[in-house]
């Protein structure tokens, strides 16, 4: 059954990957009282990364965007996998956001915005949220992003 989000996700152009396998040994969401803990996602499909790090001066910050928005999909699939519904997000609380850079790269914060802004836009106000980007040499696969998040459920 599609629920409201999953119609604004496809009024957007987007869709939930078909599945978002593990790497390793990890739960990836885990539910405590009404909050949701979200593992972290690279910016890949079905398993197979898509966006490669790092990130330098010289970089396209809209590839860093949409590598962002890919984990965000990742982070909603697992949100309908473990809660049955996309629906059952009462508020996004807390993004945490990963981006392979160069030491040089000063606009991580600007990368994250892919996965900040897709929660904003399917949730309304409720999917504005504290966060925290910050740059790192390396992520799995040689990802370019890695986004995690916390979300309070209805």
């Amino acid at each position: 059954m599609t629920c409201a989000i999953e119609e604004k996700l496809a009024g957007m152009g987007l869709s939930l990957p078909p599945s978002a396998p593990s790497r390793a040994l990890y739960l990836h969401g885990k539910i405590t009282g009404k909050t949701l803990f979200l593992s972290g996602h690279i910016c890949e499909w079905e398993g197979v990364p898509k966006y490669f790090g790092p990130m330098t001066p010289t970089s396209d910050i809209e590839q860093g965007y949409a590598a962002a928005q890919m984990c965000a999909l990742n982070l909603l699939y697992n949100i309908k996998a473990v809660t049955g519904s996309l629906s059952s997000v009462a508020q996004v609380v807390k993004l945490n956001g990963y981006v392979a850079a160069t030491p040089d790269f000063g606009k991580g914060p600007a990368v994250v915005n892919g996965a900040s802004q897709l929660f904003m836009d399917l949730y309304g106000e409720a999917g504005r949220h504290a966060r925290t980007a910050v740059n790192v040499s390396s992520l799995p696969e040689l990802a370019l992003v890695e986004v995690e998040a916390v979300v309070e459920l209805h």
